[in-house]
């Protein structure tokens, strides 16, 4: 694998500053009807109840300008009726920054700019798309390269670009598509047992999985995200004050985040079958003096399961060109896998919250209160991703 297609941002060492303090979701539905602004105003007000925590506590707020439709200081003030100042920072939100937002927040924290800050983040994508408007594909959509580059020959929309991937990696690998599939019944059978996902009522098996029909080879519809409504917010404040807190501290140990020089146009991307994982996971490793063999569980943004594959082999859980045998089985099971990954189902049975939720389950599978319940976790590893870039991020039970 060559690294001239990306790099590792250069990060402060923030282990052991900042804990997370509270998580909430919001409810995660088909289409409901809310607004963005609506759930994530539900899922702080629930982030703030786990941490025991009031909305004047919170002086500092972090979301991601995204799709303009985010909850910011001003939302946060007219929702709890304060009217205090706030740090704001709009590196924060889901997907990439909802695992590198525990290092801007460490670093406000340090500098005395905020003492308890909320990191928040929703999607009203399936409502939307009642209307036939907003998610995903409006989204790439936006994006001129792809109008005139990507989209006149027909590469479009995600489920066109990753299966297009994934094909090329059983070409080099030789995966094949009960390895992926493999990856989709372990999500469903953890939301099976997740009260808050949105398909805890359809059991998967491989064998169901084998017989669905592909939608956009070698993609069956098991292998792509939901588009559900939805979103999470967790609270964070420094280690010191996180012990004075109801909760058991769960601190960020490690924070790495890595960047691919062709950005969104993976058409360019020099190594077809890599994500930016493998700059970003070794920092954070690094930064937590922890390996991958030390980790209890996984939570990966699986938009797709080609994208959990990549990210478990560039993350170095496998060796490159060996996901595909590493995930067969009960690889994956919160019951005695070798790596428990997206214990809650992750956005192929969950939600598609783009990653907040991730989060969230890390949290509480450290505290030892998730629905499928990894025995003595004590860490944790949230990987986000959004095709440009990943961020990983490590937490640790103390």
């Amino acid at each position: 694998m060559t690294a001239d297609w990306g790099f590792p941002s250069d990060l402060d060492d923030v282990s052991g500053e900042v804990a997370i303090a509270g998580v909430g979701e919001a409810d995660h539905t088909k289409a409901s009807g809310r607004t963005t602004k609506q759930i994530g105003a539900q899922a702080i007000e629930r982030a703030l109840a786990d941490a025991g925590l009031t909305p004047r506590d919170v002086d500092g707020i972090m979301h991601t300008p995204f799709d303009g439709q985010q909850f910011g200081a001003d939302d946060y003030r007219a929702h709890f009726g304060t009217t205090h100042e706030m740090w704001t920072s709009t590196a924060g939100g889901g997907m990439v920054w909802a695992g590198s937002a525990p290092h801007e927040a460490a670093l406000a924290i340090r500098a005395g700019k905020a003492r308890t800050i909320v990191n928040v983040f929703s999607v009203a994508w399936a409502t939307q798309r009642a209307d036939m408007v907003g998610g995903p594909g409006e989204v790439h959509a936006a994006e001129l390269f792809k109008q005139n580059l990507e989209v006149p020959f027909g590469w479009f929309p995600q489920p066109v670009y990753f299966a297009t991937i994934a094909r090329r990696h059983m070409h080099e690998y030789g995966t094949t598509p009960a390895q992926l599939g493999a990856i989709a019944v372990a999500c469903r059978r953890h939301a099976n047992r997740t009260p808050a996902a949105v398909l805890r009522d359809k059991p998967l098996t491989l064998e169901q999985y084998l017989a669905s029909p592909t939608i956009c080879d070698p993609f069956r519809k098991e292998d792509c995200c939901l588009i559900s409504d939805g979103g999470g917010a967790y609270v964070m404040t420094s280690v010191e004050r996180a012990r004075d807190l109801r909760r058991p501290v769960i601190e960020v140990a490690g924070v790495g985040v890595g960047n691919s020089r062709t950005r969104t146009y993976w058409a360019q991307q020099g190594d077809f079958t890599a994500t930016p994982q493998v700059f970003a996971a070794p920092g954070a490793f690094r930064m937590a003096g922890l390996s991958p063999a030390d980790v209890d569980v996984l939570a990966c943004y699986d938009p797709f399961t080609i994208v959990s594959l990549m990210q478990i082999e560039d993350m170095g859980f496998c060796k490159k060109g060996e996901g595909g045998p590493f995930v067969e089985g009960t690889t994956l099971h919160f019951d005695g896998g070798r790596i428990p990954y997206n214990t809650h189902g992750g956005m192929l049975s969950h939600a598609y919250v783009l990653g907040i939720a991730h989060v969230v389950e890390v949290v509480r599978q450290l505290r030892g209160e998730a629905a499928a319940q990894v025995k003595d976790a004590e860490i944790g590893v949230y990987g986000g991703y959004t095709g440009p870039q990943a961020s990983t991020l490590i937490l640790r039970r103390r």
